[in-house]
């Protein structure tokens, strides 16, 4: 039976999302592309070898539009035989996309093939995709929700009312988040995973001074009297501290069967062990990881106890708070390296930014699974159970 390994996994630095950021200044398909070259680079592969380039990107628009996977290709020097295409499901969308390429892997579809993704939230900000006074709903998704979807930061709100998680707990959790991306770059433990460029070689948004108190002193981000009368259950509490910044980089994922590893001389890293995907209430949105921990969890014939790490995306601390609750998880084992909080979360890229992380985690603790799961708008969530080799 065939099997999908992953032999390298790269990221570019993360940068603030913001015009003065320190990648602002680089074309996101340049940003692709640096993790691409470095991929191939790394690993010795030859790119034309590659029978696939997936990519994920979210705002497909502007400099991110036209299938950006593919020009990247085309940037990074790779054949023009190797094709790309470029693929959305928001927040996880390359996450997807390693899904996608270790489906096809065991398909037999494909031998060599990398999933990436790729978000320059300062050159193509949030929601640049929806002009203004668009309806990107339709109808049909008005009637079914005649009181109206709401905004992503109001979704968090309603998760951290409902799981009764109070503006301490979701303070101390991104603080802790900033402290062990702090020590995990002061051990050198994303040297492995980092492709330094144009003299960035750190994460912008790392803050190891970051304290409760600094954060209490932060106001309510997503504060609407609308939505203060619609839902009264709120109680205000997310802020720019507790959930991610807006951020630029790329991360790339170079992913093979075992047998094509072998024949090539290269070193798997992990195994693609479980997949699954879910949805959940697109009101509350964030929750599918919790569906989806546990579809994951089935599949692979495992339970939450076999897991020794965890990746799971820090879009806001009420949503890992939520889903550690839910599942009773142990938190010593999640985003042992800091989470998105600390390091950033450039849309399209976060996936396999994740992945590229908890891969190298696994090898330099010496652990043998790791879950990976993202929640994503819509009321979406990926999730992947990986085994190192």
């Amino acid at each position: 039976m065939r099997d999908a390994v992953i032999v390298e996994a790269v990221r570019t630095p993360i940068g603030k999302g913001k015009p003065n950021g320190a990648l602002a200044h680089v074309h996101p398909v340049e940003l692709l592309a640096h993790t691409l070259r470095t991929l191939v680079d790394r690993s010795g592969v030859d790119p034309a070898l590659i029978d696939d380039v997936i990519g994920g990107t979210v705002d497909q628009v502007g400099e991110q539009a036209m299938n950006t996977t593919r020009y990247a290709v085309l940037s990074a020097g790779f054949p023009e035989t190797v094709p790309a295409t470029t693929v959305d499901r928001q927040c996880g969308s390359s996450q997807q996309a390693v899904h996608f390429a270790a489906q096809g892997i065991l398909a037999g579809a494909y031998d060599v093939v990398v999933a990436c993704g790729v978000e320059s939230m300062s050159r193509v900000p949030m929601w640049s995709n929806v002009p203004a006074g668009k309806d990107p709903f339709g109808p049909g998704v008005a009637a079914r929700y005649p009181e109206g979807l709401v905004p992503q930061g109001i979704s968090a709100e309603l998760i951290a009312a409902k799981w009764s998680l109070t503006r301490t707990r979701m303070d101390e959790f991104a603080v802790s988040s900033h402290r062990r991306a702090a020590a995990a770059w002061q051990a050198g433990l994303f040297d492995a995973e980092v492709a330094p460029l144009d003299g960035v070689a750190r994460d912008e948004c790392v803050r190891p001074d970051s304290t409760p108190e600094i954060l209490a002193g932060l106001r309510p981000a997503y504060h609407d009297p609308g939505f203060a009368e619609r839902f009264p259950q709120i109680e205000w509490n997310v802020t720019a501290g507790n959930a991610s910044p807006v951020n630029d980089g790329a991360s790339a994922v170079l992913i093979t069967s075992g047998d094509t590893a072998a024949r090539l001389g290269l070193r798997p890293l992990a195994r693609l062990h479980s997949f699954a995907v879910t949805g959940s209430d697109p009101l509350l949105m964030l929750t599918g990881v919790i569906p989806a921990t546990e579809k994951v969890l089935r599949r692979a014939g495992l339970t939450l106890g076999d897991i020794d790490l965890f990746e799971v995306n820090e879009a806001f601390a009420s949503v890992v708070l939520a889903w550690q609750q839910a599942t009773g998880a142990d938190l010593a084992k999640v985003n042992v390296h800091g989470g998105a909080i600390a390091l950033g979360h450039p849309l399209g890229a976060s996936g396999a930014r994740l992945t590229t992380t908890l891969v190298h985690a696994l090898r330099t603790r010496g652990a043998r699974y790791g879950l990976q799961t993202m929640c994503e708008a819509g009321g979406l969530a990926n999730a992947m159970v990986l085994e190192a080799v």
